[in-house]
């Protein structure tokens, strides 16, 4: 796992497949996103680095429910006693109470996304007690408030994290940076793509200066207009 300082109390955790963040406020850490399952010795690791220890991080807040992005929300939970936050479309799927929905891919995703998920381990649920739901509205104590956004399209219960105080965005998979060019563009892989446009629409008219994605190098300066771009379409 690679550790990338992005501003000074933010950093990406970018793993083979895909990547989290971690958020610092003085006296804790957000984690946004939980990397594949296995990850949580290298989250802590990042977490010392930072000079803090796990029990620093309060919160892991899951952007949605795939692998990649829940894979080690259990063990870290466990690692650290932080609460594990998803939306209640996604937390059943997060819990292991139901398998999620398979994405209803295009033609030219299909091989993408079976390559992908050959790199992908099995899934642990996270304990159903470690998880607490989040809505559409609701503002989290951390990075001087961040808004909870609904954003569904690449899975029902998907979410977006804004920081109005300091510009920054998390968008999950709702929108990608192109590994290729670095151009910003609505997410794949997804449950319904029409819902997905609608919600890069909506994260496209938020006031944003930094965006951070699932998958791809995040827009540091200017993400709004990037975002817009993304919206518009070719």
């Amino acid at each position: 796992m690679d550790v990338i300082e992005l501003l000074p109390r933010l950093r990406l955790l970018r793993f083979p497949v895909g990547q989290a963040y971690l958020w610092r406020d003085d006296d804790e850490l957000t984690l946004i996103d939980a990397g594949t399952a296995g990850s949580g010795p290298a989250i802590a690791a990042a977490v010392t680095a930072l000079g803090g220890v796990p029990g620093d991080v309060r919160r892991i807040v899951l952007t949605h429910f795939h692998e990649d992005h829940v894979g080690a929300a259990g063990e870290f939970a466990a690692l650290s006693g932080a609460t594990v936050l998803a939306h209640p479309l996604d937390a059943p799927f997060v819990r292991g109470e139901l398998p999620g929905p398979p994405p209803r891919l295009e033609d030219w995703e299909l091989p993408l996304h079976a390559a992908a998920a050959e790199r992908l381990p099995k899934t642990v649920p996270v304990p159903p007690d470690a998880v607490s739901c989040v809505s559409d509205g609701d503002v989290l104590d951390f990075g001087g408030g961040a808004r909870v956004l609904h954003v569904p399209g690449h899975t029902a219960g998907s979410i977006a994290l804004f920081l109005p105080a300091e510009g920054v965005l998390f968008t999950g998979d709702t929108v990608a940076a192109s590994p290729v060019d670095g151009t910003v563009m609505p997410g794949v892989f997804n449950l319904d793509r029409p819902r997905l446009l609608d919600s890069v629409a909506r994260l496209a008219a938020l006031d944003a200066e930094v965006a951070c994605f699932g998958h791809g190098d995040p827009v540091i300066g200017g993400a709004t207009a990037a975002l817009r771009r993304a919206a518009a379409g070719p």
